[in-house]
């Protein structure tokens, strides 16, 4: 008999259901305990996030009840008045100006920074600066408080000078000279607190892009700043995003370092280097414990605006990533 022309028949395939019996009985104990713990750690969560939104709601219809002014246009807040009277208009306004200028400021130096660290500053450099990013991140919010009302007021009046001598013009920008309490020193102060957090999440972006994709650029005769235009930060686009949306949360729900440096009042000045202002975080840290039962619930209130609006952006922030599945790094 032909040796070369004998063939091993394969093995009998065993049907999909009895696959699926015998992948079931190889499961391990511990992987059915893991997978139990983590489905209900899950579930957990979303049963919190659904507890502590029933609770403001409840709350929030309480205070509004009893309010004789419209909670969305009104610039007082009196509800301990006799009729009790509270709006969050200005409250609104504080917290959305000084989230803008703090993601103006931050989110250039942020990816400016990233971009140095991942594709310019050597590698010991690189991994000190890093290390010092991640430093800041870390720093608790009453020490940013108190270094912003010690030292970043006080030096501020040169820059509001300037800003009043060139653009004061627009109105934007009009100082009359007062302490730099502001929207504008919120801010700043705010730009500097998100600053880690952008940086840390688009230097690991950029840090996945796709090594051929630069290569082919080098390789075609493009200069490193070419390189980056072209494929470092298109790929990187949408992380960048995300993580100015992650950055946004924590400056909208900001609250003892603008306690601090913000001199409060319930108006609205056009004007972003004039005195006074308001956000939602700071409102309710200076008032809670003051408040009557019926000022806690408007606090409240509040609170649930506030609430709503910080998981639109997180959730706005994970849209984004899902939409670039190349964001994970699996084509890198």
């Amino acid at each position: 008999m032909d040796i070369s022309t004998t063939q091993t028949a394969p093995p009998p395939v065993p049907p999909p259901a009895e696959q699926k019996r015998a992948a079931r009985g190889a499961t391990r104990p511990g992987d059915r305990i893991f997978l139990g713990l983590s489905r209900g750690s899950g579930i957990f969560v979303l049963v919190l996030m659904a507890a502590i939104a029933a609770f403001l709601t409840y709350r929030t219809v309480i205070a509004l009840g009893s309010n004789e002014a419209n909670f969305f246009t009104s610039f007082e807040w009196n509800p301990s008045g006799n009729p009790p009277e509270f709006g969050i208009a200005v409250l609104a306004y504080g917290t959305v100006v000084s989230s803008i200028i703090a993601m103006v400021i931050a989110v250039p130096v942020s990816v400016g920074i990233a971009l140095f660290i991942t594709h310019y500053a050597p590698r010991r450099l690189s991994g000190l600066i890093g290390y010092v990013i991640d430093l800041l991140a870390a720093v608790p919010s009453i020490v940013y408080g108190l270094w912003g009302a010690l030292v970043l007021v006080p030096h501020l009046g040169g820059l509001y000078g300037w800003l009043d001598d060139y653009l004061g013009w627009t109105g934007l920008f009009e100082w009359n000279g007062g302490v730099a309490r502001s929207l504008f020193t919120v801010g700043v102060l705010l730009a500097l607190m998100i600053l880690p957090i952008i940086t840390s999440v688009s230097r690991e972006v950029f840090r996945q892009a796709p090594q051929m994709h630069q290569e082919a650029a080098l390789a075609l005769g493009a200069t490193r700043w070419e390189v980056i235009r072209m494929s470092v930060i298109p790929f990187g686009r949408s992380g960048v995003i995300s993580a100015s949306m992650l950055g946004l949360g924590r400056a909208l729900g900001e609250t003892m370092a603008v306690a601090m440096v913000l001199s409060s009042s319930f108006d609205i000045n056009f004007s972003l280097l004039d005195t006074g202002g308001g956000t939602f975080a700071q409102n309710i840290a200076s008032k809670f414990n003051e408040a009557n039962p019926l000022g806690r619930d408007a606090l409240i209130a509040s609170g649930l605006v506030l609430f709503v609006i910080t998981l639109v952006v997180n959730g706005g922030a994970r849209l984004i990533i899902a939409r670039r599945k190349e964001y994970s790094g699996a084509n890198a």
